[in-house]
């Protein structure tokens, strides 16, 4: 138990630090590891869901460690985090259920697809049209539950999604950047609840395991990343946007290649 959890603070650190750099969960690192990972710990069934969960609930606390540390610049845009949560609630919801009982193939290929275009938009900083602006009421709830759906289907918190969505309607990318990290919060609670409910009972879980989050990997998880986001969060005030664009264009196309890999080969 005691390897489990220091292997899993060292994780957290690297999840922190992008966290905070990036306005991320630190899912897409947390969730290939935790596959290639569980196995020698011995958990050799439901792999994929488990890190799904325990990504989700790890969240959780980089969000928050984050989401202070960005507030404390005033990048965190508040208003959009409730224009958009109510969507996410419904979606984190749905996202969980399809992820216990749908194969992941064709919403990955959606996905994978969407992801490489906003890379594609972010790393060659195309920029949008001076007068797009963020949607009304209907049209950020819909944001919201898509964000919500594909972030609880694929274990991350949201960042992938909403970072470009934000900067695609001119607002500040290191405004996005917090805001996104903000979002993250309802997102992972919402996600985690799913995750639990639907693992509830499940047969040939692990020891120490709540429905699908695995509490020790958690644990570790959250000892590193909470430690470390803060330090993200202040290299993303001292590298260029220009730069921190690019940075976060490389991420994406990174997650966009590790889903495709993982749901297709």
């Amino acid at each position: 138990m005691v390897i489990i959890v220091v292997s899993y603070i060292a994780l957290g650190c690297v999840a922190g630090v992008i966290a905070g750099l990036l306005g991320l969960g630190g899912g897409i690192v947390i969730v290939p590891i935790l596959n290639y990972s569980l196995p020698y710990f011995g958990v050799t069934e439901d792999v994929q869901r488990l890190a799904l969960g325990t990504s989700m609930a790890s969240i959780i606390f980089t969000s928050l460690s984050s989401v202070r540390a960005h507030a404390g610049h005033g990048a965190v845009l508040w208003g959009v985090v409730k224009r958009l949560t109510p969507g996410i609630i419904a979606g984190t919801a749905l996202g969980g259920t399809l992820a216990a009982h749908v194969p992941v193939q064709v919403l990955t290929g959606i996905f994978v697809v969407f992801l490489f275009y906003v890379g594609t938009q972010i790393f060659l900083n195309i920029k949008p049209k001076p007068t797009r602006c963020l949607p009304g009421t209907a049209g950020m709830i819909g944001v919201g539950g898509g964000i919500g759906l594909m972030s609880s289907f694929v274990g991350i918190g949201g960042g992938t999604l909403t970072v470009p969505f934000l900067s695609m309607c001119n607002v500040d990318m290191r405004q996005a950047i917090g805001t996104s990290a903000g979002v993250g919060m309802p997102i992972a609670v919402f996600g985690s609840l799913s995750y639990i409910a639907n693992g509830w009972g499940m047969p040939h879980l692990p020891e120490w395991a709540l429905g699908y989050i695995y509490l020790p990997a958690l644990l570790g998880l959250v000892i590193g990343s909470m430690a470390t986001a803060p330090l993200g969060c202040k290299l993303a005030y001292k590298i260029s946007i220009t730069k921190l664009k690019r940075i976060f264009a490389l991420f994406i196309y990174a997650v966009a290649l590790n889903m495709a890999w993982k749901a297709f080969f």
